[in-house]
């Protein structure tokens, strides 16, 4: 590794095999993994039970009292490795879908790919209750690829890029927020009430074999970044342009797609919804390091993460701590209070920056 410029002066990083990374890129990269870090330690402190970094250190050796370690090891923790986990696979799956729909709306919720999966663990959770939990992801996979594969049917294989196919989806988004309002109706008051608070966006279930659970879906993702993420550029530049680049659009576009449900669905699966993420998390990213292909992937997946933990910290700092009793505010509700404002905040700064 070193570093270098390229012939229009720009300063790059590069790699072993050929490849080279733009010094801003790694710049920004650094800069929101370590804000992600930062966030943790203080969502670690934050509940009825003060702890600090130090606490961690004493609780990972087994020195801390009981209930800090409770506190920091099975609540706190756990808390914040999923919800980081989950907003970088949201994160990843709408910059995935946008580049491929060449929309900057299109979202996993936007498109209803979100409410497939939604409704298809509502329903194994109402018509099958004694479901084994392993079949929970398999579900939300299934119900992502359905609505997938019906958009690209409804719009047409020659328009899956461009508005036909963000109208599409926002029409089966309506209908299966329907179905799923309906389910919940039917369903007995104990269900009803537990998919009421899964809907919200929930991370009150979070421990180590949820996480678990999710971390082969987030290490797919990461092989697919690496290997498929450069085709995401020449999407970028238009449809009839990447196959003029060589791309092999029959292959990679269903491919990109599938890599899509599947991290959204993993992610729907463990939390619950994640509204609007897919949207604010690549936007940020962008403001902050105007990318493409897997660097705006990867800056997508640390904005997206540390996103959710700025909102689960936020969740437990004004709703309370489990510990201490209180009822924490929905992660999705929390998520959309803190992404929201930085959301219109970029966009104000971006038009500026273009009018200047």
């Amino acid at each position: 590794m070193r570093r270098a410029r390229t012939l229009a002066g720009e300063r790059v990083v590069r790699l072993g095999g050929g490849l080279q990374v733009r010094a801003r890129h790694v710049g920004a990269a650094a800069f929101l993994a370590v804000l992600a870090l930062g966030l943790a330690l203080v969502g670690l402190g934050v509940g009825a039970t003060r702890t600090g970094p130090l606490d961690l250190l004493a609780a990972v050796l087994g020195d801390a009292p009981e209930a800090d370690t409770f506190a920091l090891l099975t609540v706190r923790g756990p808390r914040i490795v999923l919800g980081f986990l989950a907003g970088a696979c949201v994160a990843v799956a709408g910059a995935m879908l946008q580049a491929v729909a060449r929309n900057p709306l299109a979202d996993p919720g936007l498109l209803g790919l979100s409410q497939g999966s939604m409704v298809m663990i509502m329903a194994l959770v109402v018509l099958v209750p004694d479901a084994p939990p392993a079949l929970v992801p398999v579900a939300a996979v299934a119900g992502g690829l359905l609505v997938a594969g019906g958009l690209v049917l409804l719009a047409g294989r020659a328009h899956t890029a461009g508005l036909a196919i963000l109208l599409m989806g926002i029409a089966a988004e309506t209908m299966l927020s329907a179905v799923g309002s309906i389910l919940i109706l039917y369903s007995p008051p104990e269900a009803s009430y537990a998919l009421g608070d899964w809907l919200a966006g929930t991370l009150f279930t979070a421990s180590w074999s949820t996480i678990a659970a999710l971390v082969p879906f987030a290490l797919a993702g990461a092989v697919a970044v690496a290997l498929i993420g450069r085709a995401l550029e020449a999407y970028e530049m238009g449809e009839e342009m990447a196959m003029a680049l060589g791309e092999s659009v029959t292959r990679s576009r269903p491919a990109l797609v599938f890599i899509s449900v599947l991290l959204n669905a993993a992610a729907v699966s463990a939390v619950g919804p994640l509204s609007f993420l897919g949207v604010m998390a690549p936007q940020l990213a962008g403001l902050l390091a105007p990318a493409s292909g897997r660097p705006r992937l990867v800056l997508s997946a640390f904005t997206g993460g540390a996103l959710v933990i700025a909102a689960d910290t936020l969740a437990r700092a004004a709703g309370g701590d489990a510990l201490g009793g209180g009822i924490a505010l929905p992660i999705g509700l929390s998520l959309t209070l803190v992404g929201v404002p930085l959301f219109v905040v970029a966009m104000r700064l971006r038009a500026l920056r273009t009018l200047a």
